[in-house]
């Protein structure tokens, strides 16, 4: 099959013309910025030991990262009173009967995180990447950069604080998102490398990826032609794809979620709603504007819900602007009942079978979810001509792209 060509838009920095949306109960819910804001000079991290926050008493940090595989990283106090405050939200997953196995399990799969030989003291904080609900993301740099070639110097470093997360009730979330990151390893997720611990705060070691959210640059461009629209589009679903094979579902799939590399690929980020489930699970979670009707009408959901919202970034991508929004959740939601949607005169017709397809409120019948799995996906003819062995190699010629340099 011949190469997919894409031309990807300028990647200089560019201000959004619409504000980012924060996700429902989201771990790093609020404005984050694409582009970091970079220190003239290296600073110490300012929760490294013999230092502190401004007001907040000098802490110890633990002298190697602690690791506790699935188990809590919140001490247990805290995630047991926080466990059972959790019991009103419905996490659970029900009609065991009827569950399916997974392809693969993730229990099986190696831990690839850093045992030994790192602390959080090795690191210079260079800036911040951006701030949320109970947490911030920090550009830093390891001191010793002889151990590390040149590329890999940068890494964000995700800083939770604990007590906002035993009072918002995310512990399981932000557990779930590491035992899933400490595991899967895909060219088009984003990497987890170390976690640690002290008394205030959980940290994540995580890629620096450079080029930053494919919101911003969807704002400035307004929209993508179809063919850049594919590339992007196809590089979700195979991270998707992957996900899914281990029953993982990701559930807050959004352009503020997806992260441009230095070669103009994208990269899945922030998992703190990912979960594994073998059926249906019933917490209502992620973004109004891209919620699956059975997420709202409490029907349960699963792998499904993936799908519908690839028709949703697939629709904004070529629009502009999501196909369901309005100035309220509550209007968002009754639109995605009702279900109609406006299309562009200018829009192929390809393109509308393909977001028809997704956007399928029988979730039996949606694209993705029928008996062909995801497969049906790659077979539309929408991707006709996409090397999709080839594009998860990392092997389609997206032009050259600079960024700034941090």
């Amino acid at each position: 099959m011949p190469r997919l060509a894409v031309l990807i838009p300028d990647m200089s920095p560019a201000t959004p013309e619409a504000s980012r949306r924060p996700s429902m109960a989201n771990l790093n819910s609020g404005r984050r910025e694409s582009q970091a804001r970079v220190m003239e000079t290296p600073i110490t991290p300012p929760l490294s030991p013999g230092q502190s926050e401004q007001g907040v008493d000098a802490i110890v940090v633990d002298a190697e990262p602690r690791y506790s595989g699935p188990e809590s990283i919140v001490a247990q106090s805290e995630t047991k009173d926080a466990a059972i405050r959790a019991k009103t939200e419905m996490e659970v997953d029900r009609d065991t009967a009827t569950a399916q196995r997974p392809i693969r399990f993730l229990e099986d799969e190696q831990v690839h995180l850093q045992r030994s030989g790192l602390k959080l003291s090795d690191f210079d904080v260079r800036g911040t990447l951006g701030t949320g609900t109970f947490g911030r993301v920090l550009l830093v740099r390891h001191r010793t950069s002889a151990s590390y070639p040149s590329s890999q110097n940068h890494f964000a470093m995700k800083v939770l604080r604990k007590t906002e997360i035993v009072r918002l009730r995310q512990v399981e979330h932000v557990n779930a998102e590491r035992y899933i990151l400490s595991r899967v390893s895909h060219p088009f997720v984003v990497d987890l490398f170390a976690t640690f611990q002290d008394s205030l705060n959980i940290y994540m070691l995580m890629s620096y990826v450079p080029g930053g959210e494919l919101f911003t640059h969807l704002r400035r461009a307004r929209r993508f032609t179809p063919d850049v629209t594919r590339f992007y589009l196809a590089t979700i679903i195979l991270a998707l794809k992957y996900l899914h094979s281990f029953n993982i579902i990701y559930r807050d799939l959004k352009p503020e979620n997806l992260l441009l590399d230095a070669r103009g690929y994208l990269r899945l980020t922030d998992f703190g709603f990912a979960k594994i489930v073998d059926d249906r699970t019933w917490t209502l979670c992620g973004t109004p504007e891209y919620l699956a009707p059975e997420i709202i009408q409490s029907d349960g959901h699963g792998k499904a819900a993936d799908w519908w919202a690839c028709g949703v970034l697939c629709y904004e991508m070529l629009v502009g602007y999501p196909p369901f929004f309005d100035e309220s959740p509550y209007g968002i939601y009754e639109k995605i009942l009702v279900g109609h949607i406006h299309w562009p005169r200018t829009m192929d017709h390809l393109s509308r079978d393909l977001i028809r397809a997704f956007l399928n409120p029988d979730r039996t019948k949606r694209l993705g979810n029928m008996n062909g799995g995801s497969q049906d996906i790659l077979d539309h003819p929408w991707f006709r001509g996409v090397d999709w062995d080839a594009l998860e190699r990392r092997e389609i010629n997206v032009g050259t792209l600079g960024f700034p340099q941090t």
